[in-house]
This record gives C-alpha cells, sequence and structure tokens, in this order.
C-alpha cells in the first residue's frame, strides 16, 4: 500500500470501531513483567511468546477488545491475510488444548448471528467455534483454545485461553499474526494474568522512527515523573462494560474553552484506535476554534476522510494551545497529539465525529506514559519521551 492508502486504512478503522463500539486462573507472578511494543501503520505490535516449544508473535496490542488470537494452520489463502511469521502450528506444540462448547471461556465470549450461523457453535467433535469481529469490519474465526503464553523464559501463563484463527481478514498487515485483546472482559489478556494484571502501563512512540519501547504489567507498570495527573476509570454495568471508560469535560483551544456538559463516563480509550473520535456537535466547536487559530487556508484532500487538512505545513506558526480536560486530569496535547501527516507536505486533524461510541485513540497517546489501574480505578498520564524509554 502506498503512505496515502495506509493513512486512508487508518482513518476509516477509527471511523468504524467508534460506530460499532456503541453496539482462565493463572498463577501470580512476583517478578516484573513487560514485553517490547513496536509502532506499525498507526497501530502498535506487542512481542509474544506462545506455545511449547515456544515461538514468537508479534500482534496488535488492543485496549478496545477481549480475546487474543493468532492466525493458525491450516488457513489456506484467502481465508487468512498474508502475514511474515509463519503461522501458528497447533500440532508442534506440547500445550495445545481444545475447548468443549461447554467450557467457560467458551461461554464468555459474545453471540453472534453470521451467514445463517450462531456463533460460538459447536460441531460433531464438541469443539467450541468462535466468530470474532471489530468495528473496522475485520474478523477472525476459528477454535477457541488454551496454550501457553510468555513474555520471557521466566513468566509463564499456562492454560491461556484464546483463538486459533483458521478465518481471518481486515486491515490487518504482513507483520501482524495476531491480536491481543488488552480490555478488562474475562477472554482479555489482563484478566488471565491474575494479579499481575491487574495494573499495566505503556508509552506509545510516534509512528516513526521505529521505536520499540515497553508494555509493563504488575507493579512495575506504576509511572511517576513530572506532569502526573489522573482520572477516575469509569465502570459501566453493560455488554460493554469491559472497555476504559474515561470522562472527558472539555477540550481548551487557544483560550477558549469547550464543555461537554457530562460526569457519567462519555468516551473510552483505546490503544487499537487511531484517531480521537468526538461527538458530533462538541467536535464542530473544536473544528471551529482548530481553523480560526491556525488562520491558513484550508486544504482539501480529495477522498480522504479526514475533515480539516492543510498544506505546506513548514508554513504554518500559529498550532494553538491544545489541552484535553478528564476529570481530575489536564492533559496538554502538542500539534503531533492532534494532527497527523497524511503526505510529505499535508497533515489533517487527527480528530473526527461520531455519533458512535468516542474514542480517545493512540495519536493523541504519543508520547505519554498511560497505566490503567483496575483495584485504584483510575487511568494515569505522564509526558515522556517513548523514544528514549
Amino acid at each position: 500500500m502506498t503512505d496515502s492508502e495506509r493513512v486512508q486504512n487508518a482513518v476509516l478503522r477509527s471511523i468504524s470501531r467508534a460506530n460499532r463500539f456503541g453496539q482462565s486462573s493463572m498463577a501470580e507472578i512476583s517478578e516484573s513483567v513487560e514485553t517490547d511494543i513496536l509502532p506499525n501503520d498507526a497501530n502498535y505490535l506487542m512481542k509474544i511468546f506462545i506455545g511449547t516449544p515456544s515461538v514468537r508473535r508479534w500482534a496488535v496490542a488492543d485496549t478496545g477488545s477481549d480475546l487474543i488470537w493468532f492466525q493458525c494452520k491450516p488457513c489456506p489463502q484467502p481465508q487468512c491475510y498474508r502475514q511474515k511469521a509463519p503461522l501458528f502450528d497447533p500440532k508442534s506444540s506440547s500445550t495445545y488444548m481444545s475447548l468443549s462448547c461447554q467450557s467457560l471461556p467458551c461461554k464468555a465470549l459474545p453471540r453472534r448471528y453470521v451467514q445463517g450461523q450462531t456463533y460460538p457453535r459447536c460441531g460433531s467433535s464438541n469443539v467450541c467455534t468462535y466468530f470474532y469481529s471489530y468495528g473496522d469490519k475485520s474478523y477472525t474465526m476459528g477454535e477457541l483454545a488454551t496454550e501457553s503464553v510468555s513474555f520471557s523464559k521466566n513468566v509463564l501463563f499456562p492454560k491461556t485461553a484464546f483463538g486459533c484463527g483458521h478465518n481471518n481478514n481486515g486491515v490487518f498487515n504482513k507483520n501482524t499474526a495476531g491480536l491481543v485483546g488488552l480490555a478488562q472482559g474475562r477472554l482479555s489478556l489482563v484478566s488471565q494474568m491474575g494479579k499481575v494484571g491487574r495494573k499495566f502501563s505503556y508509552c506509545l512512540p510516534p509512528y516513526s522512527p521505529k521505536t520499540k519501547t515497553k508494555l509493563r504489567f504488575g507493579e512495575e507498570a506504576t509511572i511517576s515523573g513530572n506532569g502526573l495527573v489522573s482520572t477516575p476509570l469509569i465502570t459501566k454495568n453493560s455488554p460493554i462494560s469491559s472497555f476504559y471508560f474515561l470522562n472527558l469535560e472539555g477540550i481548551t483551544v487557544g483560550q477558549q474553552t469547550v464543555q461537554t456538559g457530562q460526569s457519567n463516563g462519555n468516551i473510552i480509550i483505546d490503544s487499537g484506535t487511531t484517531l480521537t473520535m468526538l461527538p458530533s456537535s462538541f467536535y464542530d466547536q473544536v473544528e471551529a476554534l482548530v481553523k480560526q487559530a491556525i488562520g491558513a487556508d484550508q486544504f482539501l484532500v480529495q477522498n480522504d476522510q479526514h475533515r480539516l487538512c492543510y498544506s505546506n505545513v513548514n508554513s504554518i506558526q500559529n498550532f494553538p494551545n491544545f489541552e484535553v480536560h478528564f476529570t481530575g486530569a489536564n492533559l496538554s496535547l502538542k500539534p503531533q497529539n492532534f494532527f497527523r501527516p497524511i503526505s510529505n507536505d499535508v497533515i489533517c486533524l487527527a480528530m473526527l465525529p461520531t455519533d458512535g461510541m468516542p474514542i480517545y485513540g493512540n495519536v493523541a497517546q504519543i508520547d505519554f506514559e498511560v497505566e490503567h489501574d483496575l483495584d485504584q480505578k483510575k487511568v494515569s498520564f505522564a509526558p515522556a519521551d517513548c523514544t528514549k524509554q
């Protein structure tokens, strides 16, 4: 794909996820648990080892979903997208075990009706067959199983429930072997890590250069430093309760503040969505203030979903002060957090309106340490240079 096509895919993913979002016990680990994170086409991949003997894979780190899954053999084209790494082979692992339809992980799967079939479903073998889809219409379908998952030789999580995908497609690229759900649902990685999964943190570097940073779990995930702020993590009793809800009170552009007037957990923070998606009427007010502050002529990009773009980037001198106000936490964003390049000389506002689920996306989180503390029910932010983590 061209750079422009990759940018467009990221935009479409953000829009679709916003629209659609609206709709095993492990041993306790005392030592620190961490793994590498790497930027990849407006997403972030995490390094993970699976199976016995273990094989290394890179998978999307996604705080906006629950299921862990990898592409598995057999999976002839076009049932699977092309990936660089070999497909995971269950027959080559001594710890792979299929799960039945009566198992608790199978019962925890969301129910889906797809092409005349209800999922999860069973065949004559009574193996749990799952179908899991995302807001951008990507999907995975296959066999639910358990397998050993690790991040180093000394940190092993046996019998982790995951999807062994035999039919997977969407916007995944060749560097991606699957996806790791980091939300709060029963099938997510953090829920299956025991106590150590109750706190995790990451620092997302800019998309380029390709810098590896760390995803940390447990006490080593605690962040600190100048500018540290925290906002309540809001729990909702609903089918979407596994998301990380925050309360966005307003946004300041220049010297003017637009208020949301809401206090009930009105936005989710999601590492797997590129753009920040704001309620339509609220977005319109923010966009108008950005336009007014920059003052340059708007550049119209053909066949592009972005709403506000500018060319001749180096000539723009008036990037406004931009602050996001969560309850108890004011974040001062740099231009790289609210504008993103879509070509060599064109930048676009990295925010869009939505009538679906509002989302605080990963562009807005670049160069912040972000800590999720599920026990203290808070999300914390600290400005950082993530290329030096």
